[in-house]
């Protein structure tokens, strides 16, 4: 094998492995977007679950006032089924 044939060759592994680096720097900047992406997903998801919560709480906390209320009556109230 003479040298220039050799040149080629190096040459040609050389760009190979150029596009074989450009390839893996391509694959990390989308795994690092698509884990930004998650984040930004995750952090909205749990803010929505937060406000749920409150609003949850809040009518909870509503319902057992309206619960003590009719209750100070002294009126024995009871809920009835449609069938009934």
């Amino acid at each position: 094998m003479d040298k220039d044939h050799l040149e080629i060759l190096l040459e040609d592994m050389n760009s190979k492995f150029d596009l074989v680096l450009e390839g893996h720097d391509v694959l990390r900047r989308e795994i690092r977007d698509s884990g930004d992406r998650s984040d930004k997903k995750h952090d909205h998801a749990a803010f929505l679950l937060k406000v749920l919560n409150e609003k949850v709480d809040a009518v909870a906390a509503d319902l057992s006032a309206h619960r003590r209320d009719t209750e100070a009556h002294g009126v024995k109230w009871q809920v009835r089924e449609k069938d009934e």
